[in-house]
């Protein structure tokens, strides 16, 4: 069995809809209350967080020059891996 190492920090994020139905992140705030702008998604899919546990669609994104995975859960909450 695989142990995980990060865990589920929530967050509060900003979304649109864009013309053609997709569910776009723009900003984030951190749990210290830090707004984080997204500056790119580069990826969406389906898939788990192997770090944290649980499922949903991910979003691979730039912010701050850094690549992050933002999970989007089927309960409507997003959530950053975190170690």
């Amino acid at each position: 069995m695989s142990e995980r190492i990060g865990y589920k920090v929530y967050v509060d994020v900003a979304a649109e809809f864009t013309s053609g139905g997709i569910l776009r992140p723009m900003w984030l705030i951190w749990e210290d209350g830090t707004r984080y702008e997204i500056d790119r998604v580069k990826k969406i899919e389906r898939c788990a967080s192997r770090r944290a546990g649980g499922t949903g669609i991910m979003y691979t994104c730039l912010v701050g020059g850094r690549e992050i995975h933002l999970f989007y859960e089927e309960n409507y909450r997003w959530f950053v891996e975190a170690r």
